[in-house]
């Protein structure tokens, strides 16, 4: 990969990285604000669950998506950044641009996902 794209995809990686951990400290935040506010009655109490389900989830899906753009951030300081995990080829720059912390290359991404084990 060019040094020029390797660089784009520093600096789409690293914005990326800042709005993620954002989020999650403001999660942070406002989980520990509703940890101590009693639910009034049971549509609050049940407001006050599905809004913690759901953002459980979210942050949950958020430290995943961080810890593959740490990987990807690593791959870029070693020079293999943009080769799939799998096959070794190189990911196609129209993959990365939608997923700069892709892993697999697309065939290999489908073989992934089709496959029982994960």
């Amino acid at each position: 990969m060019k040094e020029i794209d390797c660089k784009k995809f520093r600096d789409i990686l690293l914005k990326r990285k800042s709005q993620i951990e954002d989020n999650l400290i403001d999660y942070r935040k406002n989980a520990e604000g509703l940890h101590g506010s009693e639910p009034k009655d049971e549509g609050d109490s049940a407001f006050l669950s599905a809004d913690n389900f759901t953002g459980n989830a979210i942050a949950k899906q958020q430290a995943q998506e961080l810890e593959e753009i740490m990987v990807a951030l690593s791959k870029i300081d070693t020079a293999n950044y943009g080769i799939c995990d799998m096959c070794e080829d190189e990911i196609g720059l129209a993959r990365l641009e939608v997923k700069p912390y892709a892993k697999y290359c697309i065939d290999c991404r489908e073989i992934v996902e089709n496959s029982p084990i994960k």
